[in-house]
């Protein structure tokens, strides 16, 4: 076995180990060009739900959601993409979009350790800024839709319209 064999070997021994004792692994990207993210492993072997990726949220953040959002459905709450939702930041709803196959080597790259087909579905959750500006909106701040892109084919909302089924 070579040396990256071994430690894609370990990593993936901790991924599972780490899903078996919290039901789910968060992992934590950060780099210089590219905003932070954090996703999920282990949400769909374990309790059958797409595992999800939060983009441009600190890390000490982007893990508290992403667990909440773990929690949260395997107890049967559903997200649905277009659904507002709350409690997950303060003051800040989020919506839900389905990541598109394209991005998941990007955002979701320790899942294929588990499921090495990429046979898992993603869901990505999307925070509007706090004075109420989500990344599509017109009047976001410059460089929002940069910092937060939407994961889909088109780069904006898919599975709802905004303003008219979604936010």
């Amino acid at each position: 076995m070579t040396q990256l064999e071994q430690s894609d070997e370990d990593l993936r021994r901790w991924l599972l180990e780490t899903t078996e004792a919290h039901g789910t692994a968060v992992i934590q990207i950060e780099g210089e060009d590219h905003p932070p993210y954090a996703f999920s492993v282990g949400a769909w072997r374990r309790f059958g739900l797409p595992e999800v990726v939060a983009i441009g949220l600190p890390p000490e953040v982007s893990e508290v959601v992403i667990n909440d959002y773990v929690s949260r459905a395997s107890m049967g709450e559903r997200f649905s993409p277009g659904g507002v939702y709350g409690g997950f930041l303060v003051d800040c709803p989020v919506t839900f979009e389905r990541v598109a196959k394209p991005y998941y080597p990007q955002f979701f790259g320790s899942a294929f350790l588990l499921h090495p087909a990429g046979d898992f579905p993603a869901l990505q959750m999307v925070a509007r800024t706090p004075d109420g500006h989500w990344p599509w909106s017109a009047d976001a701040p410059p460089g929002f839709a940069e910092y937060q892109p939407v994961l889909t084919d088109s780069g904006s909302p898919e599975s709802w319209t905004p303003g008219v089924d979604g936010p």
